[in-house]
């Protein structure tokens, strides 16, 4: 047997954790046998204060799931020295302890394509024929065997016209995974209701995706290259882009379903409409969620005072949207909307070079912006991260934006999403933002490869 790292396992097999389990035991040291035929986790139970070695195995549909373990025994080591006989005798019989009897179907397959190669989509091509995004792509197999395709059509939308969607959909379960959740898939719609230790809770995805004329030709964004027409693209143009994604969710009335009333029900909105102008969209959205916009200036003594202006409307040429998402008809029953600009390929290829997966010749530079926690600063911080450094970090949830409702009937608690951003309207108009210690608000992934 051979340490890994918890990332690793975690990208293999933290998809099989029941969320009781975390309340119960602790893991603390993270195995695998026969080049990760077999996993083997130690727990420490933690009432009892005794610890276990668990053996996991990929069943049929080569998911990794629990097959074995030891006694509890009073230390780490004495469970690490119980766990080689049973390693051994598994994997002598790996083809009949892998079986668990519950496994139906195939096992799901992103990669292989199912449709002709005109009809790929060119950024699908993209991570699947370049060496630079084999980490991405070798992270995402272990973690898809895990994902029910409910609606039948993801691995095709995946490949072909819902690659965007697609991926915002897997980074979302990747986030919900990190945070023990657990997953009911007996209803199609919302795209998730999960469960973790803490309680429920339901997101539907949705995206911003590029405009088209009707004959399907990509209408550019506006130009957003001086000061004054970067204002104009997060204040006027942008509002108007969420407003349609998030309307068309809220009149499909989830909440009246049996399976997700009396429930936290979130909308989760990515922005994929034009590439490397995600971040605009941090200013935009809770603009158009709270109507409101936010002003800042300098008193005389130099401390930043931020002032907020309530708004009707957001008009972006012939377009006009009303303002207030949180306050239209119908919108009590949505408790939050989430959003992370972070959540791209990019995200997947550094999660995949910190698990170890894909060409180990793979480099990558990560530059952009993060929150500055100085309430006094009026710009945030900029970064430069070495993503294959021994100490670079970096977790699913990083990035995330919650904006709560304050009119939700049923609220959502911030510790439902540990790690996000989470962000509340106050009675005065101004907005409250529970910040991690590091929140990135947008950056870019350089990736190097020898010729």
């Amino acid at each position: 047997m051979q340490d890994i790292s918890k990332v690793r396992f975690e990208s293999l097999a933290a998809y099989c954790r029941q969320p009781e389990a975390l309340l119960a035991a602790e893991e603390v040291r993270w195995l695998q046998a026969h080049n990760e035929a077999i996993l083997v986790v130690v727990i420490r139970d933690i009432t009892d204060d005794d610890y276990s070695a668990m053996l996991l195995a990929r069943d049929l549909k080569e998911r990794y799931r629990w097959v074995e373990m030891t006694p509890f025994l009073d230390t780490v080591e004495e469970a690490l020295a119980a766990a080689p006989e049973r390693v051994e005798r598994v994997f002598s019989d790996l083809e009949t302890q892998r079986v668990q009897g519950d496994e139906k179907g195939e096992p799901v397959d992103f990669f292989t394509p199912v449709v002709a190669a005109v009809k790929l989509n060119p950024d699908f091509v993209k991570i699947t024929t370049l060496g630079g995004y084999s980490p991405a792509v070798e992270l995402m197999k272990p973690m898809m065997r895990w994902y029910e395709d409910a609606d039948g059509n993801f691995v095709e939308q995946f490949q072909t016209t819902g690659f965007n969607t697609r991926l915002w959909e897997l980074y979302l379960f990747a986030a919900l995974v990190e945070a023990g959740y657990i997953f009911d898939k007996t209803e199609p719609m919302p795209d998730y209701c999960a469960r973790n230790a803490l309680g429920e809770l339901c997101i539907e995805a949705t995206t911003i995706n590029p405009s088209r004329t009707r004959a399907g030709a990509l209408i550019p964004p506006p130009p957003h290259d001086t000061e004054e027409q970067m204002l104009e693209y997060e204040r006027k143009y942008m509002p108007t882009r969420y407003a349609g994604p998030l309307t068309t969710k809220l009149a499909k009335k989830y909440w009246e379903k049996a399976h997700v009333e009396g429930r936290p029900l979130a909308i989760a909105i990515q922005d994929f409409h034009a590439p490397n102008l995600m971040s605009l969209g941090r200013t935009a959205l809770p603009m158009y969620l709270y109507g409101m916009e936010w002003n800042g200036d300098r008193a005389t003594d130099g401390t930043l005072v931020i002032t907020p202006k309530k708004l009707k409307e957001h008009v972006w040429g012939t377009k006009v949207v009303a303002s207030d998402f949180f306050s239209l008809p119908g919108a009590e029953n949505i408790s939050a909307v989430i959003a992370n600009a972070s959540a791209t390929v990019s995200k997947f290829n550094r999660m995949g070079v910190l698990a170890g997966f894909g060409s180990k010749e793979v480099r990558m530079l990560r530059a952009g912006k993060a929150v500055n926690p100085d309430p006094n600063a009026d710009m945030p911080l900029t970064f430069v991260h070495d993503v294959s450094a021994a100490d670079y970090s970096e977790a699913w949830v990083e990035g995330m934006e919650v904006f709560h409702n304050p009119n939700a009937l049923h609220p959502l608690s911030p510790a439902m999403l540990p790690g996000a951003a989470h962000h509340r309207l106050l009675a005065d108009g101004q907005l409250a933002s529970l910040m991690p210690p590091w929140h990135p608000l947008g950056s870019v992934t350089q990736i190097f490869m020898p010729e």
